[in-house]
């Protein structure tokens, strides 16, 4: 192997390369390192050149054995290399599998634990709903108060009627009856309360919800 190299550009490209390698080749001084020392006319001004200055004094210090250096020992690194990445492969923090266990049993436990806590506690307040409804009826003539007692009779369980209904003019005489009504929401259903009010046929045109709010 030949090396012919210019002295400035070659010392400002090798300094740059021995500023993260110890040597050209491998992890020991070699063959490799012999020729290059050969192919620079003059030691590197150290404070121009520190590293390559470095690594110079290094090879130079071996005198008359530079020219017996052996090529670099490959085998050798490559077997530095693959223990590096053996090491590299070392699970420190354990696995994924692990965490996902560890994780899902802490999981299981907080659940538990409110499960628990709502048991003892017990059921809370029934959700409550006020209702007012609108019944238009077909005619002027139609008589509101059978009507209002045929709606506050129909019974279901959650559903309480309020004391008395009022009639509300609407025009040329007749007059809607609005009434009030408070539900346990899990239990009516408003769609439902609807239609049972719109089975009074004869009395009923129409029923609207004026009003719903939240107790």
């Amino acid at each position: 192997m030949s090396i012919s190299l210019s002295a400035t550009t070659a010392n400002v490209v090798l300094n740059g390369f021995f500023e993260d390698n110890s040597f050209v080749s491998g992890v020991e001084a070699s063959s490799a390192d012999a020729e290059v020392f050969k192919a620079l006319a003059a030691a590197p001004d150290a404070s121009v050149f520190p590293h390559l200055a470095r690594w110079y004094k290094h090879i130079a210090s071996k005198g008359d054995a530079i020219a017996s250096l052996k090529t670099a020992d490959a085998p050798a690194a490559a077997a530095a290399a693959a223990e590096e990445e053996d090491e590299d492969d070392i699970d420190l923090f354990g696995s994924d599998e692990e965490e996902d266990a560890e994780a899902e049993r802490i999981k299981a436990e907080r659940l538990a634990a409110y499960q628990a806590k709502k048991a003892a506690k017990g059921p809370g307040p029934a959700a409550k709903s006020m209702i007012t409804f609108e019944i238009k009826p077909w005619e002027a003539d139609t008589d509101l108060d059978e009507l209002e007692k045929l709606v506050k009779a129909i019974e279901m369980d959650g559903l309480t009627w309020g004391q008395r209904g009022q009639k509300i003019p609407i025009a040329y005489g007749i007059c809607k009856l609005q009434i009030n009504a408070t539900v346990e929401d899990a239990k009516v259903s408003t769609d439902d309360l609807t239609d049972l009010i719109m089975e009074f046929e004869d009395f009923v045109q129409s029923v609207d919800i004026a009003a719903f709010m939240k107790l």
